[in-house]
């Protein structure tokens, strides 16, 4: 961890404990105040509540929405909605976004119609497309009946693309100039703004039809003669994208040629919006989350046991129904394992060590999907590859477990079994790996989803499979 991670990292949980501090003497305070019998008892609780709170809505009002979102996802339910009543109501709607897709359903169940609609009023329209999907439907009509008509249009575009699509996350906030105007015009018209769309570096030319023709940066703007024109100093090699295209392959764009800023446009190259760099961070972040979550859709660390219990059942499901698939696996052999015991103890090794070598390989192909460098082109070398370095593994280790297997029950037969049953099932392991996640991106799914759950019920089930099996036919 580099040095300013791990200071942002304690920065944030020295806050964290500040908020848990004030938040402890609060009800510490209000529990003895409650408790007193004095004249004028609800009028003094009021004042001591009011003034107890003060200073943690001060501490508040200082911090950055973004950190806000993670101290609020750190806290239990009745500590978070504390500090949410807290927060002032003109950074409701930054706070939404920020927060998980699960703590901002539980902040939007404590909020009345017009607290929602006030939040999402203070949002660009690209913001609001992200809230949109949670909002109650009766709001959301309310909210887009309040927005002017070229903003309702451009949520409506942004709402009509899937999440893996880049018109899901354009900004719609940027700055176009014309090719045939003087550096000191584009400088006059930029001074009329009172700031500047967030993260631009470049202006996008257009002509009168908005098609692009070019991007001006702003280290040419400034440093350029005021007196040229637009034409003779923009660059006209432009990295665009267009709405239907993949986020993750804009991403890996961005990464390539280190981008800022990017325009979208239309099939006829008409400027409709525009990428910037926080999206595309914003999407990593999505993607890295969704790769630690194990099968789990996104959860509230401290939701209800029984919310956090349903959330946990279709894997769970799966779990089962795979496991009882091994199980009647090895029913399948009890003979076997009946007439040679020794079996029953060296057969998890094999499912064990065909289960690591699945999840190396499946780890390293989702990477290479996030990042765009698997395509069909190049995935039958790929698995060749694994397959290789599988039969590799296999016979280097399998050939070290049937020594270990001969030296402990003195059957070199056993010993080879072992082996083979290595070999064999390293690359079932390797093929799953391989296989899973890919299928299930070509089926639209993320292939972090549930693809562990797959590997271990292919490669138990195979490993005992292929072990008995051979067993049975070589040991009995």
């Amino acid at each position: 961890m580099s040095n300013v991670s791990r200071k942002t990292r304690e920065n944030f949980q020295e806050t964290l404990q500040q908020i848990e501090r004030l938040l402890q003497r609060h009800r510490l305070i209000e529990g003895m105040v409650h408790k007193q019998a004095m004249a004028k008892h609800d009028l003094v609780e009021q004042l001591v509540h009011k003034q107890n709170l003060a200073e943690l809505s001060l501490k508040l009002d200082r911090l950055h929405p973004a950190d806000i979102a993670k101290i609020l996802e750190a806290l239990p339910r009745p500590d978070r909605l504390t500090v949410w009543e807290l927060v002032r109501a003109e950074r409701d709607g930054e706070i939404l976004l920020e927060v998980s897709d699960a703590v901002r359903e539980s902040l939007l169940e404590g909020m009345d119609s017009n607290e929602i609609v006030a939040a999402a009023g203070t949002l660009d329209a690209d913001d609001l497309a992200d809230l949109a999907p949670d909002l109650p439907e009766h709001v959301l009509s309310e909210v887009m009946g309040a927005l002017e008509p070229a903003e309702r249009a451009q949520v409506q575009s942004a709402l009509s693309y899937r999440d893996d699509e880049v018109g899901s996350v354009m900004d719609f906030d940027m700055v176009t100039i014309r090719a045939d105007v003087s550096l000191a015009t584009v400088l006059r018209y930029l001074r009329r703004f009172a700031a500047l769309p967030e993260n631009t570096d470049k202006l996008f030319v257009v002509d009168r039809e908005r098609t692009l023709v070019g991007v001006l940066s702003l280290e040419r703007l400034l440093l350029n003669p005021p007196r040229q024109q637009v034409g003779a100093v923009m660059a006209r090699d432009v990295v665009t994208f267009s709405p239907d295209n993949r986020v993750d392959d804009a991403v890996n764009a961005f990464d390539r040629y280190d981008l800022v800023s990017a325009p979208v446009v239309d099939a006829n190259r008409r400027v409709i919006a525009r990428l910037t760099v926080d999206d595309m961070l914003d999407v990593v972040r999505e993607d890295s989350e969704s790769l630690s979550l194990a099968g789990l859709k996104d959860e509230d660390l401290f939701s209800s046991i029984w919310k956090s219990t349903q959330n946990r059942w279709p894997w769970l499901a799966v779990n089962i129904c795979t496991a009882f698939l091994a199980s009647r696996v090895i029913g399948a052999f009890e003979a076997t394992i009946a007439h040679l015991v020794a079996l029953a103890t060296l057969m998890p090794i094999v499912s064990g060590i065909g289960g690591n070598t699945g999840t190396q390989t499946i780890t390293l192909i989702i990477r290479g999907l996030a990042l765009g460098h698997i395509t069909p082109g190049n995935s039958a070398r790929l698995i060749v590859k694994e397959l290789g370095i599988a039969l590799l593994n296999g016979m280097v280790w399998g050939s070290v477990l049937g020594l270990i297997a001969f030296a402990l029950y003195g059957q070199w037969m056993l010993g080879a079994v072992m082996m083979a049953a290595m070999v064999l099932n390293l690359q079932v392991a390797a093929l799953v790996g391989i296989l899973v996640p890919i299928t299930m991106q070509k089926l639209g799914r993320d292939p972090a989803y549930g693809s562990s759950v797959l590997l271990t019920a292919m490669t138990d089930s195979m490993g005992f499979f292929i072990f008995l099996g051979l067993a049975t036919v070589f040991l009995t």
